[in-house]
């Protein structure tokens, strides 16, 4: 198994889209990249602590490249916009690329430098690639949010 980790905004909906990739055996939503040890959503949520919220995915590569993984998390925000997706403002809501190796760190670079030429996006991509640091977990009321409540997005 190996551990990946993004931000993309609001993590109720990026983690089901990860959910749904086969190969992904665990997701969990939280915090990382802050400066406070031990976070709560409320103090994620005041923009004071650094944190992203994010969501670390386990996944068997024999299923699932990395490379895959970063597809799905191109897909499921707006790489453009800084510090922000839809309504959802802050520093929290980076997009950012958490990187647990050098060889996750040379995919994700690589990746997003061919996000441009592919002309998915109008805009420059502002995603930020940093390495992984302590990852704190979610209250339990976060994780799997969305399908705790029948839903597969955060849209009505």
């Amino acid at each position: 198994m190996e551990t990946a980790t993004f931000g993309a905004g609001c993590f109720w909906g990026v983690e089901a889209a990860f959910r749904a990739v086969a190969g992904v055996k665990n997701t969990s939503v939280g915090y990382l990249g802050g400066t406070l040890e031990n976070p709560t959503y409320h103090d994620v949520c005041g923009g004071q602590t650094g944190h992203a919220e994010v969501v670390q995915v386990e996944f068997d590569p024999a299923q699932v490249s990395y490379a895959d993984l970063l597809e799905v998390f191109w897909q499921t925000h707006n790489p453009t916009t800084l510090n922000r997706q839809g309504a959802d403002f802050g520093s929290q809501y980076r997009s950012a690329i958490f990187f647990h190796s050098a060889e996750q760190e040379a995919i994700a670079r690589q990746s997003k430098a061919a996000q441009t030429p592919r002309g998915l996006f109008k805009r420059p991509v502002v995603t930020e690639i940093t390495p992984a640091s302590t990852f704190y977990p979610a209250e339990e009321y976060h994780q799997q949010y969305l399908e705790k409540r029948g839903r597969t997005s955060c849209h009505v």
